[in-house]
């Protein structure tokens, strides 16, 4: 009988009888693999948790901006209608061709450009 020979029958001789043998290592390898799988899933089961709140968050974040953006939206459209009425008022003035009522936009804008400078500094 050779050496590899011997070895294989005297393993298979003394496989079950041993303890902490190859059956006691299978048992508790799988048993730890188990623990393993329990942690995994726990650890999951939080970054899962995690996203769930994150996406919530995110939600109400964009929610939030569409609103403010159509408040925007809506404050500009008042602003441009605002804005054409007053161009077409400096249409019906500087065609009218007045050199006095030109002097007095002219003063007015200067004043009132002097006025929003110094409010705002």
């Amino acid at each position: 009988m050779n050496a590899r020979g011997y070895r294989s029958t005297r393993t298979a001789l003394f496989d079950g009888i041993e303890e902490g043998g190859i059956r006691a290592s299978a048992y508790s390898s799988h048993e730890i693999d188990e623990h393993e799988n329990e942690r995994a899933i726990d650890g999951l089961q939080d970054r899962v948790s995690m996203l769930k709140r994150l996406s919530g968050d995110i939600n109400e974040e964009v929610e939030t901006h569409n609103r403010m953006l159509d408040r925007m939206g809506n404050d500009m459209d008042a602003s441009r209608g605002f804005l054409s009425g007053t161009v077409d008022k400096f249409k019906t003035v500087f065609e009218t061709k007045s050199s006095r009522r030109m002097g007095t936009l002219v003063a007015s804008f200067v004043v009132l450009f002097m006025l929003v400078y110094y409010l705002t500094r």
